[in-house]
């Protein structure tokens, strides 16, 4: 009988313990438009790419917000497909059309180097290459949302005139550092 009890409350405590949030006492993040908005404007106004905007700990994983601007873009760079080993990335359209390419089979890969910025602050360590086999095509609108899972190889072959998208990025290795909202307003300031 007492070992029944025993495994009883030993389970119920396993149990109790599953239902714990995996980012106890975590508060949520709020991003105003302005500061998006800012983002935005000055990745346009000085042709910056990427740029991120926080990266907070959600328990389990860090979270990446970011505004990426790119002009037009009539055939793909050299060695312009990239990769990430840890970070998956979530992109929501603003504005703009571009074709994007995806696959996982990457052509004449080349890893970044650890120092190299998108690496330190963006998304990690990850690779670049001339481009993927058997990928497949995207013609991305407003309103479109597209999700590359960490270790796909993702490139633009064609930007219409320009295209803007909110980036999101799931950083479960905790790869990236963090960025509060003092150090978004710091960065915004400097002006790059």
């Amino acid at each position: 009988m007492k070992r029944t009890i025993l495994f009883t409350v030993t389970f119920i405590l396993a149990l109790s313990a599953q239902n714990k949030p995996t980012c106890d006492k975590c508060s949520a993040t709020y991003i105003s438009t302005a500061e998006m908005q800012a983002y935005g404007k000055r990745g346009m106004e000085r042709h910056i790419i990427d740029q991120q905007v926080r990266a907070v700990d959600v328990g389990k994983s860090h979270v990446g917000i970011g505004m990426v601007y790119r002009g037009k873009l009539d055939q793909p760079q050299t060695a312009s497909v990239a990769e990430h080993d840890y970070v998956s990335e979530v992109y929501h359209i603003i504005d703009g059309t571009a074709t994007l390419v995806t696959g996982s089979t990457l052509v004449d890969a080349k890893p970044r180097p650890a120092d190299y910025e998108a690496v330190r602050l963006l998304n990690g360590p990850g690779s670049n290459a001339v481009s993927t086999r058997n990928g497949a095509t995207y013609h991305l609108v407003p309103g479109d949302v597209i999700v590359i899972p960490a270790g796909v190889g993702h490139w633009y072959t064609k930007i219409d005139d320009h295209i803007s998208y909110l980036m999101v990025r799931i950083d479960p290795d905790k790869v990236v550092p963090l960025k509060d909202e003092a150090a978004s307003k710091a960065d915004l300031a400097k002006g790059r």
